[in-house]
């Protein structure tokens, strides 16, 4: 993660974003009145899914089970009729 003051950012706007875009460098932008954090548009939607995801009740459970389920237990996906 890369911290550097707002004036920092502004003077190197672009080089910002192409690392931000590019790397997926998270860049936290300091000001007298607080930080701001900066993201690339695919980890804030990570972000967003993944908090999605765990309001779902029981979700991280049933994953969590299906991991430790033996590959011999598992349904072949075929017999599912997707």
């Amino acid at each position: 993660m890369t911290v550097t003051s707002v004036t920092n950012f502004r003077k190197n706007l672009f080089e910002h974003i192409d690392n931000t875009v590019e790397y997926g460098e998270t860049i936290t932008v300091t000001t007298k009145k607080g930080n701001a954090v900066i993201l690339s548009e695919q980890e804030y939607s990570g972000l967003l899914e993944t908090l999605y995801l765990m309001s779902i009740p029981g979700l991280a459970e049933s994953i969590k089970e299906g991991m430790e389920t033996p590959l011999e237990e598992c349904i072949p996906h075929e017999s599912v009729g997707w």
